[in-house]
């Protein structure tokens, strides 16, 4: 077995501590297989060989290719889960029989962490929609929709297509019609954009036919990642009219490697933005009784290594919880390995901005970039997205990162 040496001596404030571990799936240098590992530090520790080395319970949750049973053993294992790996990080007496089951992260392949089972994308920001409505409605009396603040918007996308931060986003292709076009002409995006959002992961699915109330949100949602909802504008806005996106979001949706626990951002939990309607019971957030909605995650968005806007999630209008019980309240239910987006993430300032849409404000303002200007992406282009939280004692809870190159499509 090899010395221990780095993984126990983290960093003091190092986001990814023990005050963190996020999980996801990896392989070892030289192996195919997929199994559970936990991030600690620069680190990934084998969550499965771990527990097997220590007799753990667990090692029926974790010596497994994928998190899905883990999502759908429920949140006392998912606390109880917690608390051992935190142990074996962090206890001195377990140092001697963790300590070869750790290897350096960027020796590890990451893998898309579950299987997907749905996937649904919100529209969650007040501040994006009304962006968009001033772009596309400028003289309608409100730039927001008679529905929006009764209801999260949401549409329904494909899993299937749901890939691991580090995958290459092929440059789609599609119908497209300009104002100016006579009709309709065919071929690759030119106007491709990115949107920065939190995506959240089912554990506990429900039953067909009953509900999830706010109060089910932490039953349910066993942690969160970043997503970036590749969006292909000029595909988008031609086919969207009446029943909405289709081809030009289906092509791609990239998510972190890393799941950060619900039980990591206890320090980050914060009030909505005030309500400036009155809401159906079912989503009526008000009550002393109901815990604080929010999540204070400060978000980076990187062109190229350069960073072009940091939104900020504690300005999101809509709730994972508010969000989680409109998608149920039909009756629809809840399978483990669901993922729903909270839509594009945006502040009230022009560098707060989560989309290239807003950025650039429909392709009409450029981006100074070192590499060039830029309204939608180039071909080469990498696009990065980060986070961080506020954790325990002050010290930062990083969230996995959203990465993805575009590379031309087919002609």
């Amino acid at each position: 077995m090899p010395p221990f040496d780095v993984p126990f001596d983290v960093p003091e404030g190092d986001p990814f501590g023990p005050h963190n571990l996020p999980y996801g799936v990896f392989s070892p240098p030289g192996s195919s297989d997929r199994t559970v590992g936990v991030r600690l530090g620069d680190h990934v520790l084998d969550a499965g060989a771990a527990a097997a080395a220590l007799g753990s319970p667990y090692v029926s949750l974790l010596a497994r290719p994928s998190l899905g049973p883990l999502l759908a053993a429920g949140r006392t294992a998912w606390s109880d889960v917690r608390r051992a790996l935190t142990a074996w990080v962090t206890v001195p007496a377990h140092q001697e029989a963790v300590a070869g089951f750790f290897h350096p992260l960027s020796s590890v392949a990451l893998h898309l962490p579950f299987e997907v089972a749905d996937y649904v994308d919100f529209y969650a920001s007040e501040n994006h929609a009304r962006n968009v409505g001033q772009m596309f409605r400028p003289d309608a009396a409100d730039s927001l929709t008679p529905n929006w603040k009764h209801l999260p918007i949401g549409y329904h996308g494909r899993a299937g297509t749901v890939v691991v931060s580090g995958t290459d986003v092929v440059r789609p292709s599609g119908q497209r019609k300009a104002p100016s076009d006579a009709s309709p002409v065919f071929g690759p995006s030119v106007r491709l954009d990115i949107e920065a959002e939190v995506g959240f992961v089912v554990g506990t699915p429900s039953e067909l036919g009953r509900p999830v109330g706010l109060d089910g949100f932490r039953e349910h949602v066993f942690g969160l990642c970043l997503l970036n909802d590749w969006s292909a504008r000029d595909i988008q806005a031609w086919e969207y009219v009446p029943l909405g996106p289709f081809l030009g979001k289906s092509f791609a949706t990239s998510v972190s490697a890393w799941i950060t626990p619900l039980d990591a951002l206890e320090e980050a939990r914060v009030a909505p933005p005030e309500r400036t309607h009155e809401l159906l019971p079912y989503l009526d957030d008000t009550a002393s009784d109901v815990e604080p909605g929010g999540y204070d995650l400060r978000i980076s968005v990187a062109v190229n290594g350069h960073v072009v806007s940091e939104p900020p999630f504690s300005t999101m209008y809509w709730t994972a919880a508010q969000q989680l019980a409109h998608m149920t309240v039909n009756g629809a239910s809840l399978r483990t390995g669901d993922l729903y987006g909270s839509g594009t993430v945006s502040g009230p300032s022009a560098g707060e901005r989560g989309s290239l849409l807003e950025l650039t404000w429909n392709g009409r303002d450029a981006l100074e970039l070192p590499d060039g200007k830029r309204t939608f992406l180039e071909d080469g282009d990498v696009v990065t997205l980060s986070a961080w939280a506020p954790g325990p004692g002050g010290v930062r809870v990083g969230l996995g990162e959203v990465t993805g190159r575009v590379v031309p499509g087919e002609v």
